[in-house]
């Protein structure tokens, strides 16, 4: 599977040079010039690299990097100007990985997303929101210091909503995916009463649920917080 490299970069010739100097028959690419289109893309994709600058015109980066980690682990490299000691101080505080400073070689720039990218099909499969944490390579589950037991439907299940986080997911679409293709077997019920076990296990008030939204007539949303 190909990977998501995710550039965040309003100089236009440097974000397509970046992309051409990274690119590779395994790197797939989405470029942004503003937090915002990129805000919207990871509301409904997983990437595995983030290559973001400090300075956009809708924001400055370092908050957008403590956004993110609100709910994913997702390697970031901050791209910042003339080694500002105090920007890289503080978005390596906030959550990033790595900072390359303008102008940069872009060996060094290839070199540092390669380090990167070697670790990231660990980290895109933590999934992190408030007190909840699932690591769906290790198969641990945890709210707060809870840690909780999911069946491997459940957990198919919920990795398919966390995965979507924002999007609504039709029934017909989860009962085909969690079931793999089992659906002359199974019954639509069954998916039903695996969301109500997973609220139960999961959500705080599982008769008003925070995170597994109904999306009625349609089918179910994880939901992202504010």
């Amino acid at each position: 599977m190909n990977k998501q490299l995710l550039i965040i970069e309003d100089d236009k010739k440097l974000n397509d040079g970046m992309k051409l100097a990274l690119k590779a028959d395994e790197h797939d690419f989405v470029q942004c010039r503003q937090i915002a289109e990129a805000r919207k893309y990871l509301k409904k994709h997983q990437v595995d690299l983030i290559l973001l600058d400090v300075n956009l015109p809708d924001g400055n980066g370092i908050d957008f990097v403590r956004e993110i980690r609100r709910t994913s682990l997702v390697p970031i490299i901050l791209i910042t100007v003339n080694n500002m000691e105090l920007d890289i101080v503080t978005g390596l505080e906030a959550g990033a990985n790595d900072y390359i400073t303008k102008p940069f070689s872009l060996m060094v720039l290839r070199a540092r997303a390669a380090v990167q990218l070697r670790g990231t099909h660990q980290n895109t499969r933590i999934f992190i929101q408030g007190k909840l944490r699932f690591d769906f390579d290790k198969m641990e589950f945890a709210k707060g210091e809870q840690m909780i037991e999911l069946s491997k439907t459940e957990q198919r299940l919920l990795r398919l909503l966390c995965e979507n986080k924002g999007a609504t997911l039709k029934r017909s679409y989860l009962i085909d995916q969690v079931w793999q293709g089992d659906t002359e077997y199974v019954d639509e019920h069954a998916l039903t009463v695996t969301i109500k076990r997973l609220r139960d296990k999961l959500e705080l008030d599982p008769k008003n649920p925070k995170y597994i939204k109904t999306v009625y007539g349609i089918g179910y949303m994880w939901v992202i917080e504010p």
